[in-house]
């Protein structure tokens, strides 16, 4: 089922109407190289009010498309026995397993339960919201328990303190320990929901499939602005073109690019990190300025500084990081801190140019 690389699951992220499912599947059944189509018929949202789907209209829209598309296989995600009792009544090709629902144990043995003497179904699992690889694995480890046999799953990213400019943290480490735990498991990355822009869709996307992910799932909108959810980060069919067209699939990665690529996306992650935690320093040096400046107190404190120094130096060490790199480090950035001081920057909330 998910052999075909990249296996390209898309579609909008939830059914609205009927008009507006079939523009979005007459235009992907078009395209060659789109396997499945993805369809939200039940929305679970986070605040009481919202579009919640359309239910079981959607599917019989659904059953109508499939007479009028024969070759087209469409997927549907299930969060209660209910919901697969439905599917199966209208012959849905494929089911998956959203996140809110895959890291709650007590509703993948629900789904479990339900799903059981059902095999031949297809099924694909979200990673759960936060980054516990366990958890995620033990999601999987129940539909195997039962029979399933056909089984991927779906990097969508994790909710997190900072998510580096995405909706939701990729931390591309988790898929990537997940398929060390399960090498035969295929993973389908979505970066919709890791972008939560349309316009950051085609890079997540192409770092996937740099990173040897074996399929994406994409959001895809006959026209976004008017999508009753998740407008912002699903594309118009033309754009899904666009993406699709210029993805660089890479066929030959070995093992050691894989490696090479987590470990340089988490030297990225790291570097803004730094940068942000030097952004919040040099905050707070505004800060100290404006009492020092208040109180009549000198710009250098040399005292101050050299307790600094020499405890980040010890700590350093500690870590076997070189004190003589440290060293300079901590003197150029004890240097920005003066300047800014001296220069009274911490009177605009806008750093001087250099």
């Amino acid at each position: 089922m998910f052999s075909k690389r990249p296996f390209i699951v898309a579609g909008p992220c939830s059914i609205e109407s009927f008009d507006q499912l079939k523009k979005v599947v007459q235009h992907l059944s078009e395209n060659n190289k789109v396997h499945l189509i993805r369809c939200g018929v039940w929305k679970p949202r986070t605040q009481p009010g919202g579009f919640e789907g359309m239910g079981e209209v959607a599917l019989r829209w659904i059953a109508d498309l499939k007479n009028i598309f024969p070759n087209t296989m469409f997927a549907v995600e299930v969060a209660q026995p209910k919901h697969i009792e439905l599917c199966l009544k209208y012959n849905i090709d494929v089911f998956w397993i959203g996140a809110r629902t895959s890291g709650n144990p007590f509703s993948m043995s629900e789904l479990s339960e339900c799903i059981k003497g059902v095999n031949n179904v297809p099924i694909m699992i979200k990673n759960p919201p936060f980054p516990d690889v366990k958890l995620w694995a033990g999601a999987i480890e129940r539909m195997k328990n039962i029979g399933v046999e056909r089984i991927a799953a779906i990097h969508r990213g994790f909710y997190s303190h900072n998510n580096c400019g995405y909706r939701n943290n990729p931390l591309w480490e988790i898929p990537i320990e997940l398929k060390r735990i399960m090498p035969e498991l295929p993973i389908i990355c979505d970066p919709s929901h890791i972008a939560g822009d349309a316009k950051l869709v085609p890079t997540v996307a192409q770092t996937a499939m740099d990173m040897n992910f074996d399929g994406l799932m994409i959001e895809v909108h006959s026209d976004p602005q008017l999508a009753l959810t998740d407008k912002h980060q699903q594309l118009s069919c033309q754009e899904f073109d666009a993406l699709i067209n210029k993805l660089n699939v890479k066929n030959n990665n070995t093992s050691a690019d894989i490696e090479l690529s987590l470990l340089r996306k988490n030297i990225d992650a790291l570097d803004d990190e730094l940068l942000q935690t030097l952004a919040k320093r040099f905050e707070i040096v505004r800060q100290i300025a404006k009492i020092k400046n208040s109180n009549n107190l000198s710009v250098l404190q040399i005292d101050r500084w050299n307790e600094v120094l020499n405890k980040t130096i010890c700590k350093a060490e500690e870590m076997k990081i070189s004190t003589d790199f440290i060293r300079k480090i901590m003197e150029q950035i004890h240097a920005e801190s003066v300047r800014i001081q001296c220069n009274n920057e911490w009177k605009s909330d806008k750093p001087a140019k250099e």
